[in-house]
């Protein structure tokens, strides 16, 4: 009983200690002080699905929603080979806005499934699209030079007279 006396006292102690106003640096300093959480939703359902959402007080949205369903996974083993089963993922879908300080509006919209992470925005840089045909190697008409076939005729060495010698002849 002392004990909890002793630590209620220090806790009151130490709570009263501080000024009213105080408040970590991080926070004195800081131009976003004012934005508030104006809206948030958080639902989660017994079948692995999700959605939840905010908005601030700036005007910053976000959505994002989350289902769970059977993708084709593999796995390997200690050799490296792969084993591929049915497993289950997650495929999500949202979106954000938001106003940057210069008032430029801003609006992203993703989808991540399978496939990968796929966002899609005005502000996001796009591959230039070369509509030109590519150059193609000319092509030479002629004939190629072909060896001169030369007729030989082999010289033949003079036969000899040939006499057979030897025991048994």
């Amino acid at each position: 009983m002392k004990l909890f006396v002793i630590a209620t006292v220090l806790a009151v102690a130490a709570a009263t200690s501080y000024p009213s106003n105080y408040a970590p640096s991080s926070y004195k300093d800081n131009k976003y002080a004012g934005i508030t959480i104006v809206s948030q939703s958080d639902e989660r359902n017994l079948d692995g699905s999700s959605k939840w959402s905010y908005a601030g007080s700036d005007y910053t949205t976000r959505e994002e929603s989350q289902v769970q369903k059977k993708m084709q996974g593999a796995s390997y083993d200690s050799y490296g080979k792969a084993t591929y089963e049915d497993a289950m993922g997650n495929t999500n879908k949202g979106s954000s806005y938001w106003v940057s300080p210069e008032g430029e509006k801003f609006t992203l919209t993703w989808s991540a499934d399978e496939a990968g992470f796929q966002p899609k925005g005005d502000h996001l840089p796009v591959a230039p699209v070369h509509e030109y045909e590519l150059p193609v190697a000319p092509v030479h008409e002629y004939e190629l030079p072909v060896a001169p076939v030369h007729v030989y005729e082999l010289p033949v060495a003079p036969a000899l007279p040939y006499t057979r010698t030897g025991a048994g002849y």
